[in-house]
């Protein structure tokens, strides 16, 4: 009996790599960094930077709605253009970069952000698991 075979049942069954997975077919890898950002994490991060915005909003504006979502908007289009990621995203380990790999620009962070706060486009996602919000932009949110 081959040592192989009497211990291959302890690997579990066997792993299938023609597998797909979010950002395979962008030749980003399945897990780790670089990889695509799961939706787990990315509600979140969602969280976190609504949470933060509302609390400026609240401290500075007595916390009206729309002083919400200026707060909120200015806050991912500046951070997100300049570093690649907001608060909630640098906490979670989750960058914004660009197809290429390098981090999100201005201009990227800010028409990422303008569709974001229509809230439609990034719940439209495709089997790379990037919202109509990144496919404009020509980013995609990945692990760091």
């Amino acid at each position: 009996m081959d040592r192989k075979d009497l211990g291959s049942w302890l690997g579990g069954p066997p792993q299938h790599h023609s597998e797909a997975w979010p950002g395979k077919r962008l030749g980003r890898p399945v897990d780790g960094p670089g990889s695509v950002a799961r939706f787990g994490r990315r509600v979140a991060a969602l969280c976190i930077d609504w949470a933060l915005s509302m609390l400026v909003s609240f401290l500075f504006f007595g916390g009206d709605p729309i002083a919400n979502l200026a707060v909120f908007a200015a806050t991912q289009a500046v951070f997100v253009g300049v570093t690649g990621h907001s608060i909630g995203h640098r906490t979670l380990g989750m960058q914004v970069q660009r197809m290429d790999g390098t981090a999100a620009r201005p201009l990227d962070g800010l028409v990422r952000t303008l569709l974001l706060c229509l809230v439609v486009p990034p719940l439209v996602a495709d089997a790379d698991q990037r919202g109509l919000h990144d496919r404009a932009a020509k980013t995609i949110l990945v692990r760091i």
